[in-house]
């Protein structure tokens, strides 16, 4: 049984003063697994304390001095990958694939910030006036439970790029990843209060963040509906935001497609770490006249999928994270009954042969249309709904006809029409005939899928305020 007892603040493991405890579960069986004890308005107040007294020291730091911190921090995650990787497969149960990609992407995070900040501009000229782009103070940041070790990376590597400390409240139950990935950062060898991790609710340690005084920036993963309660929350103290939220990406087989590839490109695409992911491709868009062909190769294709506990390497699709989104998953489907769509395979309940954990049946809705809210709304798992069209211009305007725009997906045979297609469509990254993840693309999106960018450049810009010296 696992106890996670402690906190991170200002560069030790405390007990909170917070004495609540959650339950921890293993998705692939159910069994309870161990218990978080979890953080209080005062544990927060500390951390941020903290971090508001070590943020003159890091805002002063020289390029050389934040590229020496991010190069330990990546030294000490990839020390002992296999630790990480088996925590994340027994409390998220994602596949190995997944688990394996988050940890090596939460080590490159590190690299690419250290390359940024060699790169970039924070001295600059404007008319006769010295820029100088400073940090803001405090960041308190808030992640989801689906991809918690290259969440917490992205957030600490952008702070430290730009010069702020941090306080991370990371989903409380991913609490035994939260542990092992901290012990990890600790080892780097950091000065205290850099970066502060805090278990805990959102009604309690998020919302105490969220109204502190001394919190500059609010950086937020998650979904559409808790950034709203966010955003209102920032407005008293007039924080900025920074919101990478929900998708509903549109996968697009244009005309000449080539299904024997872009099939497998399209089911990855929406049932990447188990449908549990803001980029699915959860809205596949096929021509009218090869609707027959597409939803006989998603079926045939999706039936050969193994579904089942992450430790089996041939598994694609593992268990959803807890009770309530298995259950968020089944009303998704009995709703896409009720609104007229066809189950081309999957459907209600556990795949064949699984008597327990929090599996979910693949599943594929035909005769969708844009309107339903099976193609509307994010469900996060592994369903996917196929949508017809005429015409590429249809094709275009079912695309962008969405409250979302994160992350799109174009299969052609032909690139160049694929990039001018790309061209029409409103999300913040469009991935062409599976292009391989690019770690230094900005990372963001359109309308309520958030406000700013991550990654890069880019991400630094977010958390950085241009100071203007004028002289005669």
């Amino acid at each position: 049984m696992h106890k996670v007892e402690h906190v991170y603040i200002d560069g030790q493991f405390v007990i909170p003063d917070g004495d609540q405890r959650l339950d921890l579960y293993n998705p692939a069986t159910e069994e309870r697994i161990g218990e978080v004890r979890i953080a209080n308005e005062k544990d927060t107040r500390s951390a941020v304390l903290a971090a508001k007294q070590a943020f003159p020291a890091m805002a002063a730091t020289t390029k050389a001095e934040r590229i020496d911190m991010l190069n330990s921090l990546r030294d000490a995650v990839a020390a002992r990958p296999s630790e990480l990787i088996e925590t994340m497969t027994e409390e998220y149960g994602a596949p190995a694939y997944f688990a394996a990609f988050s940890v090596r992407n939460a080590t490159s995070i590190f690299d690419i910030m250290a390359e940024t900040v060699g790169a970039y501009d924070f001295d600059r000229v404007a008319g006769r006036s010295a820029v100088k782009m400073l940090p803001r103070g405090v960041i308190a940041a808030i992640t989801p439970w689906n991809s918690n070790f290259g969440f917490m990376a992205t957030k600490i590597a952008h702070a430290i790029g730009s010069g702020s400390t941090i306080v991370i409240k990371p989903a409380e139950q991913s609490a035994m990843q939260t542990q092992v990935f901290a012990e990890r950062l600790h080892a780097a060898g950091l000065p205290g209060g850099i970066f502060n991790i805090v278990n805990g609710t959102g009604p309690v340690v998020g919302a105490a963040l969220t109204g502190d005084p001394d919190v500059a920036t609010i950086s937020f993963t998650g979904s559409t509906a808790a950034a709203r309660i966010i955003q209102r929350a920032a407005i008293d103290g007039m924080k900025r935001v920074i919101l990478e939220l929900g998708g509903k990406g549109p996968t697009v087989l244009l005309p000449d497609a080539e299904l024997d590839t872009a099939i497998p490109i399209a089911l990855m695409a929406g049932f990447t770490n188990s449908g549990q992911a803001c980029v699915a491709g959860t809205r596949i868009l096929a021509p009218r006249a090869r609707l027959a062909e597409v939803a006989r190769r998603l079926t045939n294709e999706t039936e050969g999928l193994k579904v089942g506990d992450a430790r089996d390497p041939q598994i694609r699709i593992g268990p959803l994270a807890n009770a309530a989104q298995w259950e968020r998953v089944q009303s998704y489907i009995r709703l896409g009954l009720r609104e007229g769509a066809t189950l081309l395979t999957g459907g209600e309940g556990r795949p064949g042969g699984v008597e327990k954990g929090w599996f979910a049946r693949p599943t594929i809705f035909a005769d969708v249309t844009n309107q339903m809210r099976i193609a509307r709304e994010e469900i996060f798992g592994p369903v996917i709904c196929l949508i017809g069209y005429d015409d590429e211009n249809e094709a275009a305007a079912i695309a962008n006809d969405s409250v979302y725009g994160l992350q799109a997906y174009v299969l052609s045979a032909d690139v160049d029409r694929a990039r001018c297609f790309a061209d029409r469509l409103m999300a913040g990254r469009v991935v062409i005939n599976g292009a391989p993840h690019d770690p230094r693309a900005p990372f963001g999106g359109f309308k309520q899928s958030g406000l700013g960018r991550e990654i890069g450049s880019y991400g630094l810009d977010e958390l950085l305020e241009p100071r203007a010296i004028l002289t005669p």
